[in-house]
This record gives C-alpha cells, structure tokens and sequence, in this order.
C-alpha cells in the first residue's frame, strides 16, 4: 500500500505559515494551519512590507502568487528619506514606478493574497496552543486551550516572537533591544494632512537625532503609520493612557520641527507601546525530529534590516519544497534548519548594527551611512 503523506501542523497564520501552507498545497501536501485569530479580520495587521526580490519574491514565486502580489504591491513605496530633527532632508532616495526590486505591500493585503490562495478548511480560527506533548518517533500531540487535541508527524512553529513551539527546541527567550516604539496612525493624510504627506512621500521617512527618532511609512488608502522610536526600559509607558502619551512624546520631541511634531499632535491612535526585542544573534538548536520553527520564532530581529517578513516567507518556502521533493521527513527538516542558520545570522546581525545606528548616540550622522549603504547600488536592482 502507498505510504500515507505526513500529517503536518503548523502553529500561526501569519506569512510564514500561510505561504508554508500554500507551497505544500501547490504540491499536492496535506497541512493545517491552526491560527490564534477569532476570523481573518480579528485584529489589524499593521504596517507595510517591502518584499525583496532574493526573498519574499522568491518565496512567492514557490508559492505561485508572483504576478498577484505585483498587481497589488506599490513600487513607490520604496521611497527613502532621512531627515535631521529639524526636518532638514539629509538623504532622498525616490523609487522608479517601475521599479520591482522591493515593492511595499500592507500586511493585511498580504495575508488576503495568501488566504484566499489556500483551500477551504486550511486554516483552523481560534486554535490557542496550550501544550505540544512529545509522543515518540517525532509525533507530538497539540492540546489547545478550547479542549481539542490533535497530533501531527511534524510540528512546525511559525507562531512569532512569543512563540508556543520554541520551548521544545530551545531555551533562548527575546532580549530587550534598549529601543521602545510608540505607534501613532494618521488617516485621509493628502487630504486632512498635506504637508506632513508631501514631507514624507510614498515611502519611508526617518527623521532622527541622537538615541530617538520618529520613523514614517506610507501605506495604502490616505494611511501614514509612524513610530516615535527612543531608548527606555521595556516596560516604559505601561501605566500611562493614550493623552498621557502624547503629553510625554510632545515633551520628548520637543525639540523636533514643527511639522514633525505635528505627526504626534494629530495623531488618531493608537499609541501603543512596544519594546522592540530579537532573539540572540546566531540562535540556533540541535535539530530534534519532528518539530521546527520559521520566521520570528526561530530568528526574531530588529526591524532595521527590513528582513523579518522576507526571511519567514522564504523559510517556509524552502521547507515546503524540500519536504514535496520526497525522502525521509526528517532528513529534509534538518537540511532545511542547516541552510536557514546562516542566512537569518547574517540578516541578525546587521539588523543589530542597524537599530544602534538610527537609534544610537550617533545620531543622522550613522543612520546616513547606514542608509547609504542600503540604498547602493545592488547588481540584483535592474
């Protein structure tokens, strides 16, 4: 009788799990995806992505969503500027329109693009993992917090920073990186906001000074998120209310341009407070049959290498395919993890150096050669 194909459960719906999902779909695979989330709109996605051409295009590629992600995605989102405090504009790198390097793209549409890209019944809503019980031969059995248990022949995690899974495989927790972000959302900005449109563009938009900065992204219909970045302990802001915020940033950026200070004054919401963390540089486990990790869960980083998103889709990406090309489960497993340490190392490292170059005593002075170096040119940007 034919072998029956592997029973395979991933932790988490976000790109890692979804495009892991899909690729194993497009090869005839069986997977469930057992995700947090009430419903696909549970909650907001947050920000824009730029998905790079050696990454998450290659990982959409694999998962046949190339020419999709093309039509949805913005090229001028590439857009980068540099600003001193005042407002005084130190680097201005605009994107062509045609420009297919890294094309910025909303998460939510993103997660859109995929969902709807997989079979009906892939994703199981409102699946909390409680437990993963080791059963012997690589088996686990998931226990959830609603009561329901299932068990799978590989278990893979792709549940993020705080993930469920990566106990089993590692005692690494996520390091505060010295950096808080305090989200700020402003609406409708080329109509109710010109200026601050016109001073941050398409694109990216940091403006910066020594140790703190407010960091701006366009994204789509009339949306700006920005993140009012600062050195401070990771439970900074834990007792103040969204006025108490904006009082204490108005204070903190006060010496800041007018129009830039004008981002907090009429920001809407939601001022949340997040400490930025990341997992050690170079994390890695000795491989263990039957449960792996992607994404954040195996490598969390700073978001100042712009890799996060990139490296999950095409970890899972690369798992899928080395799990459809056939041969023992295991053995494509740990091929898999051996190829991903390296590559996520290097992304860590540089997103280290990255944030203590923008967010550092340094001030615009590192961030512009940072930036420089980022925006040089790239034998793959044709």
């Amino acid at each position: 009788m034919p072998t029956p194909p592997p029973r395979i459960a991933v932790i988490g719906g976000g790109p890692a799990g979804l495009t892991f999902a899909r690729v194993l779909q497009r090869h005839g695979l069986p997977v469930t995806v057992h995700e947090r989330d009430r419903d696909p709109v549970d909650r907001a996605q947050g920000g824009s992505l730029d998905l790079h051409r050696d990454s998450g295009q290659v990982a959409l590629t694999a998962a046949g969503l190339l020419d999709e992600f093309f039509a949805a995605s913005r090229p001028e989102g590439q857009a980068l500027r540099l600003l001193d405090r005042a407002g005084t504009v130190l680097l201005d790198a605009p994107a062509d329109p045609d420009d297919r390097f890294k094309p910025e793209i909303d998460r939510g549409e993103l997660r859109a693009l995929l969902l709807g890209s997989l079979e009906p019944g892939t994703v199981e809503w409102d699946r909390r993992l409680r437990a993963a019980v080791p059963l012997g031969d690589g088996r686990h059995r998931l226990d959830f917090t609603d009561g329901r248990s299932t068990t799978c022949d590989l278990l893979v995690g792709a549940d993020g920073a705080r993930s469920a899974v990566r106990p089993l495989l590692s005692d690494a927790e996520p390091a505060h990186s010295g950096v808080v972000f305090v989200d700020v959302v402003l609406t409708d900005v080329d109509r109710a906001h010109p200026e601050l449109a016109e001073l941050i563009g398409h694109g990216m938009t940091f403006a910066l000074d020594e140790g703190k900065g407010l960091l701006a992204q366009r994204n789509s219909g009339g949306v700006i998120r920005v993140h009012a970045a600062f050195r401070a302990p990771s439970d900074w802001g834990r007792d103040l209310d969204r006025g108490a915020l904006r009082a204490v940033l108005l204070e903190m950026f006060a010496d800041f341009g007018p129009v830039l200070r004008d981002v907090l004054h009429r920001g809407e919401g939601p001022f949340d407070v997040r400490a930025i963390t990341a997992l050690p540089v170079g994390h890695r486990w000795r491989h263990r049959p039957g449960v792996t990790l992607l994404g954040d869960a195996a490598h969390l980083m700073s978001p100042f290498a712009g890799q996060g998103a990139n490296l999950a889709m095409l970890d899972a990406a690369e798992l899928a395919e080395r799990i459809a090309a056939g041969g023992p489960l295991d053995e494509a497993v740990a091929a898999y993890e051996e190829r991903m340490f390296p590559r996520s190392a290097e992304a860590a490292a540089r997103a280290a150096t990255g944030i203590e170059d923008c967010i550092g005593p340094g001030g615009p002075a590192h961030a512009f050669a940072h930036f420089q170096a980022m925006t040089a040119g790239n034998p793959q940007r044709t």
